[in-house]
């Protein structure tokens, strides 16, 4: 178990690495982040306050430098300050993150709490109407577009029914009805996708051999569905869970555009379109390190679920 965590802690922190230069290295080779204080129709800026800048903002220095420099400052909790109005990174990331947190967590487990029982009800019941209604969710549920979703669901229940607000979140970020359009577009096609994943799991499973010797020893189904069925096709299911949940936090850009919520996703797109590389670059920092946690955390969950898995 050592072993393997230091093998992981290593890859983790590489690819930390990794994903912020290329996304700096990007960012900074784009465009000139000087033009965001050239103002329109204005007399743009003297040659001496360009170089002052340059050398404030460490632009004057190779690329790879000022990578180095911001990654030192990084691991220290200091994520630079915004080019485009000067504030700090991590207050600006601060403030918006609750937000999408309370998004995506809730559309998570809104999507678990549909997806894996229907799936199990369509594997266990295969071939009746439950399993059709089943497989008809998931192909639905994948194939329509989040976007094209929300805009039915705004024009349906805010537009013409007024029964929940059609944008923006409640005072605080806590008013439950300012989530219910944004989590239900965001988690249906998770939902389907957690159906088809957590039915085929189970179909392969209720196929097994020691599945059917537990039904010759006159098991209950109860018990065989739930104890040695659900427990052993627990895995793929599992797998998808941590990479979906982090998919909901980083990938909500188009529900929080379409409810114009004041989350990471709209802050990531305006922070690409002013070309303000340090906000991107201490996002993407965010955003992967959310994704190496997570990887982590399931690799020690299959040992759990599964004890045939042994970690070396």
């Amino acid at each position: 178990m050592r072993t393997f965590l230091t093998r992981r802690l290593i890859s983790s922190i590489l690819s930390l690495a990794g994903a912020t230069f290329i996304v700096f290295a990007i960012s900074v080779g784009a465009d000139d982040p000087l033009l965001l204080y050239a103002k329109p129709g204005g007399y743009g800026v003297a040659p001496e306050q360009i170089q002052a800048l340059k050398e404030k903002l460490g632009l004057d220095k190779p690329v790879v430098v000022q990578w180095a420099l911001w990654l030192g400052r990084a691991t220290k909790g200091d994520l630079g300050r915004s080019i485009f109005d000067e504030r700090p990174v991590s207050k600006k990331i601060g403030e918006r993150i609750g937000v999408t947190l309370k998004l995506g967590i809730s559309a998570w487990i809104f999507a678990t709490l549909i997806g894996v029982p229907i799936g199990v009800l369509a594997a266990v019941r295969r071939g009746s109407i439950w399993d059709y209604v089943g497989r008809f969710f998931a192909l639905f549920g994948q194939a329509i577009p989040n976007f094209w979703l929300g805009i039915v669901l705004v024009l349906i229940f805010a537009v013409r029914l007024d029964w929940l607000p059609s944008s923006t979140v409640g005072e605080g970020f806590y008013s439950p009805r300012h989530y219910v359009l944004p989590v239900f577009v965001l988690s249906i096609s998770t939902a389907a996708g957690y159906l088809r994943i957590t039915r085929s799991a189970m179909l392969d499973v209720l196929d097994s051999e020691f599945v059917k010797l537990a039904r010759s020893k006159g098991v209950g189904q109860t018990l065989i569905v739930w104890k040695h069925a659900f427990r052993n096709a627990l895995i793929p299911p599992l797998t998808v869970s941590a990479v979906l949940l982090t998919g909901f936090i980083t990938g909500s850009v188009v529900t929080e555009t379409v409810f114009a919520m004041p989350g990471i996703g709209s802050l990531a797109v305006n922070s690409v379109q002013n070309n303000d590389f340090p906000l991107v670059a201490g996002i993407t920092l965010m955003f992967v390190s959310l994704w190496v946690v997570m990887n982590f955390l399931v690799d020690l969950a299959y040992a759990y679920v599964d004890p045939r898995i042994r970690l070396t």
